[in-house]
């Protein structure tokens, strides 16, 4: 049995040996076995953790061809490509023949039979991925903090060839194309054995390589690894902005980037078939292996959420005993985030209560095309004074795992791009502002508007926000059509009145704070959120309240409908089906907030009576601003 040493250090190794062994008996299932081999090694006791991961780690410091994890995001979906499942090599010296794997690499052995009849070609499937989009820089430093420093790390040694040598290779197409039955028997020479040459590219090279390679992050100013991942089993299972964390052999040969050079001299010689791709195509599904690494997928795990301090799903049992554990604990929890949030929401204890609801709502299932679950909150009244509104953010940034803040300018909502596009042209989906994993938190800054003139890109931005708040739907560009995509993100809308755009629910906050006091309450709100293991409690219990089931009883149900057709009986005009929805949302979400997972009398009334609170506010504050809509 391979140690841990080989399985993480060694895993192609691995799957050769197995490969080797089912040539006696050819039915023996070697690849479904070899699967489960690296799942049963992953399953034991904090073996993920000894596994390093692209996340945290240089890349130049990975062995080739090691086991690495990463957790990402799909953000896009390849075409299907052939490669050489099995290929026969011939020694030139004795002419013995052997047969060898070609599963989970790029480039293959040297002296490779191409007329083999033992040839088998396969497909797989290539998934394009990117770290999560905004995921917050405490989720990064806990994840590296626990890692354990992996064996396969090493000390690259600089090679003769130059780095400027793969800048010049980003912009020219690639010979290295499996796309077509076949290409990978043509760089077979470049492969594995004496002639391998080894990857040793520095952080320097990533750095100014990368400006010349867009990586297509689906929000501005994102960085750490993009990857091509490859996958061979059940890749239907997997959706566009899917999160993973995907268990894979590294692959980062110079020779995908070395064959861009040799395609000009021998582009005779080449399938007539390579044609039929761009240059701009090549560029895009072929970029250079030291800045695109590319990952062939062993196993994934699709997550249900990116928070590192909750257990990984090792065990049901380590997940149950977690769960008791935080849910014993959930209502004193709340009671110390209800007092934080206020203090950080100007003394405004209501307005603090709803932001708990709206930052553990998720959108649970759908029914038609109406998503149940959703929560979005527009804080109306925020001080436009000592950039609150982005101190709030930053607030929020400390609690949820992802998170990002959009302000709407005029300038933003006329020139960003929130829709993804179809780019055809590279055959590729050119990635934009919405395309955002679930339970991102969204925060949307109305206090930057300003008066001006909204162009086509600003009216078509601001009804994707529109469609995202309403249906939970992103509307992807695919210049003939629109495909609808659904997500699952929270948005939270800040403004000084009423938002221009639909929300769930509107709070107008009432600050107990002094204008002349403002910035100094604010520096020590601010110092506040420094006190880690506050956070940390803070941080389980709004990803747990988001995780957990929910019901009715019957008994409940019956109790609802009652007081409904009481309060209708009182004042037919006082609420509406939406009001009793939007009740029937705030008890959904105010018993997961306590830990419960049904609804009981006691939060059916708590949520009518902060939901009349916020209500009678709303009509005081129309009454004062008798132009407020």
């Amino acid at each position: 049995m391979p140690s841990t040493h080989d399985w993480i250090n060694d895993p192609v190794g691995v799957v050769e040996g197995m490969f080797a062994a089912s040539q006696s008996n050819p039915s023996s299932g070697w690849e479904a076995r070899a699967v489960e081999f690296f799942k049963d090694r992953l399953k034991e006791k904090d073996a993920h953790t000894l596994v390093p991961s692209l996340n945290d780690i240089p890349m130049h410091y990975l062995k080739p061809n090691s086991l690495v994890k990463f957790r990402c995001f799909i953000q896009d979906m390849f075409d299907p490509e052939f490669y050489m499942g099995v290929y026969e090599t011939v020694d030139p010296a004795t002419q013995a023949k052997t047969l060898r794997c070609g599963k989970y690499k790029d480039v293959t052995e040297c002296g490779v039979d191409f007329n083999s009849k033992n040839t088998v070609t396969a497909e797989r499937q290539t998934f394009y991925c990117v770290p999560i989009p905004g995921e917050n820089p405490w989720v990064k430093e806990i994840s590296s903090a626990s890692r354990v420093v992996p064996s396969t790390s090493y000390v690259p040694s600089r090679q003769k060839r130059s780095y400027e040598e793969d800048d010049d290779m980003d912009t020219q197409p690639q010979k290295q194309r499996e796309a077509h039955a076949g290409p990978q028997s043509l760089t077979e020479h470049h492969g594995n054995g004496d002639c391998k040459r080894q990857e040793t590219e520095a952080p320097s090279s990533q750095t100014t390589s990368a400006s010349h390679l867009d990586l297509n992050f689906p929000l501005p100013g994102e960085k750490g690894p993009s990857c091509l991942v490859k996958v061979y089993e059940d890749w239907d299972s997997f959706k566009l902005n899917d999160m993973l964390e995907v268990y894979g052999i590294l692959s980062v040969s110079p020779a995908l980037s070395a064959l861009a050079d040799e395609k000009d001299a021998s582009s005779n010689l080449l399938d007539p078939t390579e044609s039929m791709e761009t240059a701009e195509e090549q560029r895009v599904h072929c970029p250079p292996a030291s800045l695109v690494p590319r990952l062939h997928m062993l196993y994934a795990k699709q997550l249900q959420h990116n928070n590192p301090l909750l257990p990984s799903a090792a065990t049901s049992e380590d997940n149950s005993a977690f769960l008791a554990s935080t849910l014993s604990e959930m209502p004193s929890v709340r009671e110390e985030l209800l007092a934080y949030l206020t203090h950080v929401l100007l003394g405004d204890a209501l307005a603090a209560e709803y932001l708990i609801l709206h930052l553990i709502s998720n959108v649970y299932v759908r029914r038609d095309v109406l998503p149940l679950g959703k929560f979005t909150l527009n804080m109306s009244g925020c001080p436009t004074v000592a950039s609150y509104t982005e101190r709030l953010y930053q607030i929020i940034q400390q609690l949820v795992p992802s998170s990002h803040y959009l302000g709407m300018s005029l300038q933003n909502m006329n020139q960003i791009r929130l829709v993804p596009k179809k780019d055809y042209v590279a055959n590729r989906l050119v990635s934009g502002a919405l395309q955002l994993a679930k339970n991102t938190s969204l925060y949307l800054d109305e206090t930057q508007l300003e008066q001006g003139q909204l162009d086509t890109t600003g009216v078509r931005n601001v009804t994707a926000l529109g469609n995202l708040i309403s249906w939970q739907k992103v509307d992807y560009d695919f210049n003939y059509h629109q495909m609808e995509f659904p997500c699952n993100i929270n948005v939270l809308i800040a403004s000084e009145g009423r938002s221009l755009l639909p929300s769930d629910c509107q709070i107008h906050l009432q600050t107990q704070v002094a204008p002349s006091h403002l910035e100094e309450y604010l520096s020590t709100m601010h110092m506040l959120s420094q006190a880690s293991s506050q956070l940390n409690k803070f941080r389980i219990y709004l990803s747990v309240a988001r995780l957990l089931d929910y019901s009715i009883s019957d008994e409940v149900t019956k109790s609802v409908e009652d007081d409904f057709v009481d309060m209708r009986k009182d004042d037919p005009q006082s609420i509406s089906a939406e009001d009793l929805h939007r009740m029937l949302v705030v008890a959904r979400l105010l018993s997961l907030s306590q830990g419960q997972t049904s609804l009981s009398r006691d939060s059916w009334l708590r949520a009518k009576h902060i939901e009349a609170l916020r209500r009678s506010r709303m009509e005081q504050h129309k009454c004062v601003n008798g132009n407020e809509p």
